[in-house]
């Protein structure tokens, strides 16, 4: 733990490492327009994916011989609802669907999520065309960590933020996608850019790098070249930036009161980053900006945020892929299911992602392909995404370093979890921890001081038990529900009195809330601050905050060897 001055020196050389593996695969997806009409209408009828031409040309090609229907399924993307695919599923993979996502309900068991991906790909490759599908994924680091198992828990984006090295966020990303890889997830929903501007808001949290929009763009160009380094299609969120809200867009719309010059220079920022680079993916909020697009509707089904913005200022020409359709903060704008997914093909988005299988009947189905047939325009701008979606996929699979079509669950123990990732999370954690406030560490204990130690993490209590031997223990819950936490409330204290100094872990509200029953004693309290910086806005009183910024089993080692002296706090707390 005491080398970690020695990443500072290698930071520089991994970012713009980085930075060049992003652009080899900006430059794979050029779009020649020029190829493409010379050459595709003159290709074979019976060319299919893996046909030997020229990306652009192919891509071309083979959308000017879809049927409506296939070229309507290519950009959907649909979940599925319990531990492996429905048979309602495969029926839409034989239509022609494109995509699917992998959720946290599907991934307890990593080598039935391999033997699921495998199947879903080679009942793809019977479609006429051949087309593999997009696996997608959450797996930003951090606390959301859609596929478990044995993967890693990571210290997530905050930490990278607090560390400030482009070296931390490169890595984090190249171990955290060589895991998924090897499941045969090629596309992963990760970095979030999202600014850490509205400091009660949990949704983001410690999601985000920070509220400073620079370095968050920075870092999060290292994370999509790690990303791309091993192997996995990175997608950037959420455009045009979720942070400066504490609602959640799962159960309403978020409405984001802020200018237009305020946007411009804050977050649009970050996404410049990644544009410039060359960022394959972009991943559309549920988020209204009123004072930006009028209409008041959400960024995902905004023309005026897609087109006008991102395509036409910004100059992007990668994917655009909708947040989850099924989130209140699009369906209850749009009216209807049917009409979202209308409102988001027409927005410019290339991908509309649905954590729900369709039935085959949907009105989502029928309707839009009606409206194909009758409106040219909503046609060609399905065309255009069919093409944007094929021509990436042609790029991704055909350049050397895709993710098995056809993962082997025996062999996943060799990835998963990742040796070198394991070693270079707990180095990560330590860069990391940061002195909110005080001065009382190292926490040294006189003769005959008593030490307690408060929290839910079984880690936790090992390693202050590696540390403290003689220290006092009180357990509760991590997800303490209501009546649990006012126990604790009511016990805590009269267990407390009798020690000197209290250490408490913080990763919630409720948690907060237990930690406020400690201020009457007046003791010497040292909090340890977990997943959500927010819940440490009312503990001003206590002796001392070291910040975590998340629950892995790496941060809580790193927060018991400072706080026992094993090492100096070198963490930049990444907001004011």
């Amino acid at each position: 733990m005491r080398h970690i001055s020695l990443f500072v020196k290698k930071s520089l050389f991994y970012f713009l490492f980085g930075v060049f593996c992003l652009n080899c695969f900006a430059e794979q997806t050029v779009n020649l327009i020029s190829s493409e009409k010379k050459y595709s209408d003159n290709l074979p009828e019976n060319i299919d994916f893996w046909s030997d031409y020229p990306s652009d040309v192919l891509a071309r090609a083979i959308v000017e011989r879809m049927t409506d229907s296939e070229l309507y399924s290519q950009i959907l993307m649909f979940g599925w609802a319990g531990a492996e695919p429905s048979e309602l599923l495969y029926q839409w993979v034989d239509r022609g669907l494109g995509s699917v996502k992998v959720f946290g309900w599907n991934t307890d068991d990593i080598y039935l999520v391999a033997k699921s991906i495998s199947s879903l790909q080679k009942r793809s490759s019977n479609n006429r065309f051949n087309i593999p599908l997009f696996v997608a994924t959450d797996q930003e680091g951090g606390w959301v960590r859609h596929v478990k198992g044995d993967t890693l828990i990571t210290p997530g984006n905050m930490a990278i933020g607090a560390s400030g090295y482009p070296y931390d966020s490169w890595y984090s990303a190249y171990y955290i996608n060589k895991e998924i890889k090897a499941l045969g997830i090629n596309l992963n929903f990760a970095p979030t850019v999202d600014l850490y501007t509205n400091h009660d808001s949990q949704i983001i949290g410690s999601r985000s790098f920070g509220e400073d929009p620079e370095k968050s763009g920075i870092l999060g160009a290292a994370f999509a070249a790690g990303s791309i380094a091993a192997g996995v299609i990175p997608t950037v969120k959420h455009f045009p930036g979720h942070g400066d809200t504490s609602v959640d867009s799962h159960g309403k719309l978020p409405v984001i009161d802020i200018d237009y010059e305020t946007f411009k220079n804050r977050e649009l920022i970050p996404f410049l980053y990644l544009i410039k680079e060359g960022v394959p993916a972009v991943m559309s909020g549920h988020l209204s900006f009123p004072n930006i697009d009028k209409s008041g509707a959400p960024a995902s089904l905004s023309k005026y945020f897609l087109t006008d913005i991102l395509r036409n200022q910004l100059n992007y020409d990668g994917l655009i892929i909708t947040d989850d359709m099924m989130m209140v903060g699009a369906t209850a704008y749009a009216g209807s299911l049917s009409n979202a997914f209308r409102m988001a093909i027409e927005a410019g988005n290339d991908i509309i992602l649905s954590s729900t299988t369709a039935r085959l009947n949907e009105s989502l189905w029928y309707k839009n392909l009606d409206l194909m047939a009758t409106d040219s325009s909503f046609k060609e701008a399905i065309k255009q995404s069919a093409y944007r979606v094929i021509k990436t996929k042609l790029d991704y699979f055909k350049g050397g370093n895709a993710a098995p079509l056809y993962p082997n669950p025996d062999t996943i123990d060799q990835f998963v979890p990742d040796k070198e990732g394991e070693k270079f999370f707990l180095e990560q954690a330590c860069r990391s921890i940061s002195v909110y406030k005080g001065e009382s560490v190292p926490l040294k204990l006189a003769e005959n001081e008593r030490v307690l130690f408060v929290g839910s993490l079984f880690s936790f209590f090992g390693e202050s038990k590696k540390r403290y031997p003689n220290g006092g223990e009180f357990r509760f819950s991590h997800e303490t529900g209501p009546n649990e936490t006012q126990w604790v409330i009511d016990n805590l204290p009269g267990v407390a009195k009798n020690f000197d100094t209290i250490v408490i872990c913080v990763s919630s509200d409720r948690h907060e809330k237990i930690a406020n029953s400690l201020k009457a004693l007046n003791k010497k309290v040292i909090v340890l601050s977990l997943v959500h910086p927010s819940t440490i806005k009312s503990l001003s009183w206590v002796d001392t905050i070291l910040m975590g910024y998340s629950a892995s089993e790496y941060t809580l080692k790193a927060l018991l060897g400072v706080l026992s002296g094993e090492f100096e706090p070198i963490g930049t707390v990444p907001f004011n």
